[in-house]
């Protein structure tokens, strides 16, 4: 069998996620318009037995955070995540989007990934909405560092190119073991996604300034055979983002909880009862504790 790990970086809010969700065919990582949707690294496999005869293909993308300029300890602890991925995959993938200027937060990212010495290539995002000319204008400026393999134009929300570029990935994988078995999609543990659905609803739901201080955290799973129970509690940094995410009457808070349920049935295939429950922890994103408790910094 091929097999392999990919990581993929880039800056905030430039496709990652939805770029990953578009390879493996499904949706596991959490897509939103706001920057720094992606907090952890998310898991994604992609596995075809049938590849080259039958000998087999496991990919495993690691969905990382954006890489950009921190305002608090949550963003520094998640920039380390993001940069520690590099050195134990075998090929590393770059995002960048075709929609902006190439800019400081760009070379950041190329100062990075110039100490590595493993395989690069570059994804340009969204080509849908983009002209020929600055396609052209941005492949030129990072063909000239002279720092990647293989560099696509691609379009993660339609699809174009997303199966030619798994196709080349697929030709940087060496022998070696299946490292998950062929029927799952990820890793992460189904209270997990859980909560990544409820935090997708309230990045789409919230005003700008609520959403990166927002925590879900499921209390309570339990699993019958038509229905499953599940608590969860929205941790958020001030008295005065508690009132929006209740919402007048509580009806934002409702409407999130209905878009996440109807979701969450999808993913575990049954009815789902769920209950929100919204608590302040004044300045979280500033607490090593916190953050290490909620998963956001190795131990």
């Amino acid at each position: 069998m091929k097999s392999g790990f990919i990581g993929i970086v880039g800056r905030p809010n430039v496709g990652k996620s939805t770029l990953m969700n578009a390879m493996l065919g499904e949706k596991i990582a959490i897509t939103s318009s706001k920057p720094q949707t992606t907090l952890n690294r998310i898991t994604g496999i992609y596995t075809d037995t049938a590849y080259d005869d039958g000998e087999g293909l496991q990919m495993v993308f690691l969905d990382t955070p954006g890489i950009h300029k921190p305002h608090n300890k949550l963003g520094s602890a998640i920039n380390e995540t993001a940069v520690n991925t590099l050195s134990g995959v075998d090929v590393i993938l770059l995002i960048a989007d075709g929609t902006r200027e190439f800019g400081r937060g760009d070379s950041s990212v190329l100062e990075i990934l110039e100490k590595v010495d493993t395989p690069k290539l570059l994804a340009i995002n969204k080509m849908d909405m983009m002209s020929p000319e600055q396609y052209l204008d941005l492949y030129n400026r990072y063909e000239k560092t002279g720092m990647f393999d293989d560099i696509y134009g691609v379009s993660a929300l339609k699809g174009d190119n997303v199966e030619v570029l798994r196709d080349t990935l697929a030709g940087y994988m060496q022998d070696g073991p299946m490292y998950y078995p062929e029927d799952i999609a990820t890793d992460h543990p189904e209270r997990f996604i859980v909560s990544e659905i409820i935090r997708e609803k309230l990045m789409n739901y919230l005003d700008d300034e609520v959403p990166h201080g927002v925590f879900v955290e499921i209390e309570s799973f339990e699993e019958g055979e038509r229905l499953t129970e599940i608590g969860a509690v929205i941790y958020c940094e001030k008295k005065s983002h508690k009132s929006i995410i209740i919402g007048k009457g509580g009806s934002k808070l409702k409407g999130v909880g209905k878009a996440a349920r109807r979701e969450i049935e999808e993913l575990l295939g049954c009815k789902v009862y769920l209950s929100l429950w919204v608590k302040v922890k004044e300045n979280w994103r500033d607490s090593d504790r916190i953050i290490r408790s909620w998963g956001y910094k190795d131990e």
